[in-house]
């Protein structure tokens, strides 16, 4: 309800500057108030709203307030002197009344205000209550009378007149008349809201029946009005509204706060949708319940678009997962150096991920047999045991009539959504299997072929457990059936790795020479193999017992770390022996070398160093010559604790110089020394020294030092081990090979 005033053509006198109280206005001032104004039985203001102050108000205006407020005033010090609260008892200057939108050059259509009387203030009865009581509400309305944007004056406002807004108090009398007018603005309100669904209950009644609704409640529910008065607002639940909602709406009304809810609620036609309720408590003078409004909006649209945004969202997290799980799977797989190990790093890879237990059975031959259960993994370390004594008493085998045994014969993957709670319904015939399969919890179950280049070699069988297990969908074994695919191409591929890696060992064994036995000399030769090879390399070491009594040693290293530099290896140690065996000079030995390999295009390059060593002298030492052709320098360890190193006369590897050794190109040289009983002399690869990531001279240094502190008379196997433990790196990416030789005292060398 909207009060309508009338506004007659006001000419305003000037408001003097200066006190006095609203009953005793300085003399003038009196006398020009528009006679319309100060006789008027209802209270009326006068702000100016530049200052946001009261500077007119007439004689019932004055009566609220009780002559205790000089003017002009703030208006909001005036509504405190007047006592005027909202409708739940806050005052109107700490909330937005309409005084302040007024002042704020708002205008107000019309706004319920509470007020008391100002000559009973300090009686210990609140405003709220006396206005209650009394019947004391005022309807308040207010607009703007000048201050035009552009300057111009309104008719019938005296020219320099400052900006001026006009505000009417209308009371509103009697108890009965009060609450009735509350609940006729509560629905004047909610009338103006066409859009909104409205509904407003009287909690005074049983069971709080609706007591009025607005069309658009109507509209969204499709009940009329009399349908609906005198029934709870719970005729709109159905069988999918959320009980948990109507509980939190049912103890907000217990409580009389304010709640929101948004739940499922169905209309007059049984259609259900999604519906935003809002309900607030209003309470009277003396802060007793009168009255629920509530709010209805259909939101169904808005709920079914962030559903949708959610399951989108879910998905693409779902899916970001899975992929995740993929690379994570293949990663683990793809760095394992044999079928075992590939099996059991994809069945940790899925637990607990994709499944709470994992098997992965292997056929010894694609398609046929008896598989065998390579890897288990569970989420309870326990489970592991249980599954695999679960394979060995069902004893699966290709084309059993079993899901693993269909897998294993090529049929397609199995999945089985639920499983049987009780053992003895899945294995009728097998009491001991069915004693394990209840004690595993099983719930759902897929098993998918581990299948490369056409052929199935095995399954891998992915389990969820009760009672936190899910239930596997297409989703889940479209994955699982990816990952086996992947999987299967891992194993195929190691067990080709196996198969070239146990050839790539045989031939390196045989490469590899028999220590021989020489009289007057120890030796001691290890060969390691680097972690990223096939324990086959180009590394070699050898040890001659040459025909005119001199030994021939030789370390070499063939560049290239596969089956084609072992097999160079092989044939380059073939031609160095050869050629050592004719008793030609170390140099000689290596050009005749790099010859032959040059021309035979035996392999790309290889770095060696060949010596001899002569029978000792009638002193008992002997003659060392050595020809290096861009190998580590070799170590010798004098008895008395000197340490020498070898690196005189330094040639190109071998391979590396086209020509090397004939007249065009000068051959390699040889460098020579005596060596006293007692010495030992130490051959190696750059496998101990060039280590990536690690200063090579350092590491040369460490060999030396290492070398250098050994005890006199140390035999070689105790200097190779030594020299392992400390000089060996903590990763062996490339091979070592190693050759230590002490030189003694040869009985009846003197008498020579």
């Amino acid at each position: 309800m909207t009060a309508h005033v009338a506004r007659p053509a006001l000419r305003l006198g000037r408001v003097e500057d200066g006190g006095g109280t609203a009953g005793a206005p300085r003399a003038g001032t009196g006398a020009n108030l528009p006679q319309v104004m100060d006789g008027a039985p209802v209270a009326i203001l006068v702000i100016d709203l530049e200052g946001r102050q009261v500077v007119h108000a007439n004689a019932a205006a004055v009566e609220l307030t009780g002559d205790s407020v000089r003017l002009p005033v703030d208006i909001d010090d005036w509504g405190d002197a007047a006592g005027l609260t909202d409708l739940g008892g806050r005052r109107m200057s700490s909330t937005r009344s309409p005084l302040s939108l007024v002042a704020s050059g708002v205008p107000v259509a019309g706004e319920p205000v509470a007020v008391h009387d100002a000559a009973r203030r300090g009686s210990g009865v609140t405003c709220v209550q006396r206005a209650a009581r009394e019947g004391r509400l005022l309807w308040v309305t207010g607009f703007s009378l000048s201050g035009m944007a552009d300057g111009v004056v309104p008719a019938g406002l005296a020219p320099g007149t400052n900006a001026r807004a006009l505000v009417v108090f209308l009371p509103l009398s009697g108890t009965e008349h009060a609450d009735r007018r509350r609940l006729e603005i509560l629905r004047d309100r909610a009338v103006l809201a066409t859009d909104m669904s409205f509904s407003i209950t009287d909690p005074q009644q049983d069971d709080n029946p609706l007591i009025w609704v607005n069309p658009s409640f109507s509209k969204l529910t499709g009940y009329g009005y009399e349908e609906v008065v005198g029934r709870n607002c719970r005729l709109l639940q159905g069988p999918n509204t959320d009980a948990a909602a109507v509980q939190r709406i049912r103890e907000a009304l217990r409580r009389r706060e304010p709640v929101t809810e948004v739940l499922v609620n169905y209309r007059r036609d049984g259609t259900a949708f999604w519906n935003q309720v809002a309900i607030s408590p209003v309470f009277d003078g003396d802060g007793d319940l009168v009255n629920f409004v509530g709010v209805q909006n259909d939101v169904t649209e808005r709920v079914m678009v962030e559903q949708e945004r959610r399951t989108a969202l879910a998905e693409a997290e779902e899916a970001r997962s899975q992929l995740r799980l993929l690379a994570e799977a293949t990663t683990q797989m793809t760095g394992a150096l044999h079928v075992t190990d590939a099996c059991e790093r994809l069945a940790r890879s899925l637990v607990p991920q994709l499944a709470d237990l994992c098997a992965v059975d292997l056929l010894e031959r694609p398609g046929v047999g008896v598989p065998q259960r390579i890897a288990v993994a569970a989420r309870e370390h326990a489970d592991e045991a249980r599954l695999r004594e679960l394979g060995r008493l069902r004893n699966y085998h290709a084309g059993s009539g079993s899901d693993t045994g269909s897998v294993l014969a090529g049929e397609h993957p199995v999945l089985v959504p639920e499983l049987p709670e009780r053992g003895a319904d899945r294995y009728p015939d097998d009491p001991s299997a069915a004693v394990v399969y209840d004690s595993l919890r099983l719930r759902s179950v897929m098993v998918v072929p581990v299948r490369a280049r056409g052929r199935v070699l095995g399954a891998l069988t992915l389990v969820t457990q009760h009672p936190y297990g899910r239930r596997y969908g297409s989703r889940d074994l479209h994955l699982a059936t990816d990952i086996a695919g992947r999987a299967g191409l891992t194993v195929d591929n190691t067990r080709l790795y196996e198969v070239e890696h146990a050839a790539a060992v045989t031939l390196q064994r045989s490469l590899l020479p028999a220590v021989p036995e020489v009289d007057g000399v120890q030796v001691a030769a290890r060969y390691l193999v680097g972690v990223d090879g096939n324990q086959v390399g180009g590394d070699w070491y050898d040890v001659l017992n040459l025909p005119d009594g001199a030994l021939g040693l030789a370390v070499g290293d063939v560049v290239g770390h596969d089956l084609r530099a072992a097999a160079a290896m092989g044939q380059l140690r073939g031609v160095v022996r050869s050629y050592a065996w004719d008793g030609g000079p170390p140099g000689s030995v290596l050009d005749r070398c790099d010859q032959l390999v040059q021309g035979l295009e035996m392999a790309a390059m290889a770095t060696a160093v060949y010596a001899r060593i002569e029978p000792p002298d009638h002193t008992g030492e002997r003659l060392l010559r050595y020809a290096n052709a861009g190998h580590p320098a070799p170590l010798l360890l004098g008895p008395d604790g000197k340490l020498v190193r070898l690196d005189e006369h330094s040639s190109p590897m071998i391979g590396a110089v086209r020509n090397h050794g004939r007249p065009a190109c000068p051959g390699r040289t040889e460098a020579a020394l005596r060596c006293p009983p007692g010495s030992t002399l130490l051959l190696y690869t750059d496998g101990l020294t060039d280590v990536a990531g690690e200063d090579a001279d350092e590491r040369t240094e460490l060999l030396e030092r290492t070398l250098a502190a050994m005890p006199p008379g140390s035999d070689p196997e105790t200097v190779v081990e030594q020299v392992l433990a400390a000089c060996l790196p903590r990763r062996l990416r490339d091979d070592v090979a190693l050759l230590a030789v002490r030189l003694d005292d040869l009985p009846g060398a003197f008498e020579r």
